[in-house]
């Protein structure tokens, strides 16, 4: 029987994976598709801490931290850069809204600068456009590569013996009085488990309801589009005040930017490929709203657009938790577009839950009940990282 077995195989369940097993214990790592299938391929890749709420803070400086070695670490590349992270306003609304949130986390000991003009912005970002008045600039942000970064994990954690089985869902958690004991897979595998951590993003809350627990997720559509190979004309991430739109350049050259575009108003299991892919009209309105403020866009050519879905929470905070009242479950799930960035950390610390030892991060802001206890408010999606 292995110590744990982790569900879902995007950046936090390979994160564990790895850190399970390099502390010595057996692990196995279940995904229904193929690893960073879901939000953690889908994902910009921001590894930012600029714009974070201050309950999340603390991981995103901690996961920058981690950032910087994990390719020597994993042995593999994760395209991590750390160029920095500009935050723009493109009215006096926004500007206003910028102004007070360089203010705000440099009260929680963030280094972030304020840019006033469109002098100080060019300076930094020559390929912004005119249309943008002001922006934050977080130079310890960055960003890395989606799907080598979660595959990098996961190679890692099989060289220290975790088995990782993808292309094998897990239909239900099995439970013996108030304890998880293990999982059926889709394969009608029936697999015990000392641990078992719930990492599945929007299918989280499907195999949370037989166990009488609700974890209330807003599904959202995002749009996502690579453009095709471009000379280097922008070193950071950019996101907008009101975080409708976000972007940055991969290291071949290509443009990746998103905007979300909606709710999925289907049930989270019935997604495919085809069913995400983005109209037209949603394409016109990315390229549209990203070349206001990075006018390159605009005359790009399109290699590659897709859909993805995103697991929205009503304070956009994740559920990271070993206390919900079921003995043996960890869930960790609900990152509201802002994941990837803190999968490192989020990777110890499940693996700390998991081997009942103290995270040093406070886990208070993340706990499954607060949504009982509080009415929603609706939070916004943000995208990047």
């Amino acid at each position: 029987m292995p110590d744990v077995v982790i569900v879902g195989g995007g950046i936090s369940g390979a994160a564990a994976a790895y850190e399970i097993a390099r502390a010595g214990h057996s692990v196995i790592l279940f995904e229904a598709r193929s690893l960073a299938a879901m939000a953690s391929g889908w994902t910009l890749g921001g590894v930012r801490q600029s714009g974070r709420d201050p309950a999340e803070l603390p991981l995103a400086k901690a996961a920058v931290e981690r950032w910087g070695g994990l390719d020597e670490e994993l042995g593999a590349p994760t395209g991590y850069r750390r160029r920095g992270n500009l935050r723009l306003a493109r009215t006096e609304a926004e500007v206003e809204i910028i102004r007070e949130l360089v203010v705000e986390q440099r009260k929680l000991g963030l280094a972030i600068d304020y840019l006033p003009d469109k002098a100080a912005i060019r300076a930094i970002a020559p390929a912004i456009g005119p249309a943008v008045l002001a922006a934050s600039f977080c130079p310890g942000d960055g960003h890395a590569d989606p799907i080598p970064a979660v595959r990098a994990f996961a190679t890692a954690a099989a060289r220290h013996g975790a088995t990782i089985r993808d292309g094998i869902g897990v239909r239900s958690l099995t439970r013996t009085g108030d304890r998880v004991t293990g999982v059926e897979t889709s394969e009608g595998e029936s697999v015990p488990a000392g641990r078992v951590i719930l990492a599945t993003g929007i299918h989280a809350p499907e195999l949370l309801q037989p166990l009488g627990l609700d974890l209330p997720l807003r599904v959202k559509l995002v749009c996502v589009l690579q453009s095709v190979p471009l000379p280097p004309i922008f070193e950071q991430v950019f996101g907008v005040a009101n975080a409708d739109c976000a972007g940055r350049q991969e290291i071949d050259g290509r443009l990746r930017v998103t905007t979300g575009i909606g709710d999925w108003p289907f049930e989270p299991a019935s997604w495919t490929t085809d069913a995400l892919a983005p109209r037209a009209a949603d394409i016109g309105a990315l390229i549209e709203r990203v070349s206001h403020v990075l006018p390159a866009l605009a005359d790009a050519g399109v290699a590659r657009v897709w859909g993805g879905l995103i697991d929205l929470t009503p304070d956009a905070l994740p559920v990271i938790d070993a206390h919900t009242g079921v003995d043996g479950l960890i869930v960790a799930a609900g990152f509201s577009g802002h994941g990837f960035g803190i999968g490192p950390v989020t990777g110890e610390i499940l693996a700390d839950l998991a081997l009942s030892k103290q995270s040093r991060f406070d886990l208070a802001p993340f706990r499954l009940g607060r949504f009982a206890e509080t009415p929603a408010n609706d939070a916004a999606l943000t995208l990047h990282g």
